[in-house]
């Protein structure tokens, strides 16, 4: 069962991402990698079934360790920290930007371990993959839910050494997570700072993980 409940920011996203990508394109990055930007997600796809089909035995814990290794081979973590972060990222020392991304990592895990929790029929279906300028692509994918309903899961994916990472994943086509996240973010860091921002994601972590 997919659980969601995040604003739509698809054009923000897409704009702070890619200019991102412009900073940090590895130079001479080819578009061709071991593995098809689609064959990746396909994979992705493929455990979050196998998790979904098992969750009620493994229960949170169970799904995040499932979960874990799949997801740091899917996306480039630590980027999408810094990118959820926005401009205070540099200002923080090495130390915390390390607990940021731990955090942060921890979260992101548990948050799939909460969402895909049961298993009643749904499939998931790629659609397409679309050029986005310098150099990442928009996989296109959808979850077809056992009562017929397609829900849009869109990601965007670029290439990182010789593997595609995707960097952020859009709900019903546009409701962005780094966007949110960076929202939720600011919010934070301005009335706590880094420190208040670690607090919150390893509480947000704990709570996804004693859940039901």
């Amino acid at each position: 069962m997919l659980r969601s409940t995040r604003p739509t920011c698809w054009g923000f996203a897409t704009v702070m991402a890619l200019g991102v990508f412009s900073a940090l394109a590895p130079a001479g990055a080819s578009a061709q990698g071991p593995a098809s930007p689609t064959a990746h997600i396909d994979n992705l796809h493929r455990a979050l079934i196998d998790v979904m089909k098992q969750g009620k035995q493994l229960g949170p814990k169970g799904r995040y360790d499932k979960l874990a290794p799949v997801l740091f081979k899917t996306y480039d973590v630590p980027l999408m920290a810094r990118i959820a972060v926005g401009p205070s990222w540099d200002s923080m020392p090495p130390a915390q930007q390390a607990h940021v991304i731990d955090a942060f990592s921890r979260m992101m895990v548990a948050t799939y371990a909460s969402r895909f929790d049961e298993f009643s029929g749904e499939r998931f279906e790629i659609l397409q993959t679309v050029e986005q300028a310098p150099s990442a692509k928009l996989v296109k994918t959808r979850v077809i839910q056992s009562n017929g309903k397609a829900v849009s899961l869109n990601y965007l994916v670029r290439l990182v050494g010789a593997e595609w990472k995707a960097v952020d994943v859009f709900l019903d086509g546009t409701i962005s997570e780094l966007a949110s996240r960076r929202a939720e973010f600011t919010s934070i860091l301005k009335s706590g700072g880094p420190d208040a921002l670690i607090s919150s994601l390893r509480q947000q972590g704990d709570k996804l993980l004693a859940g039901g």
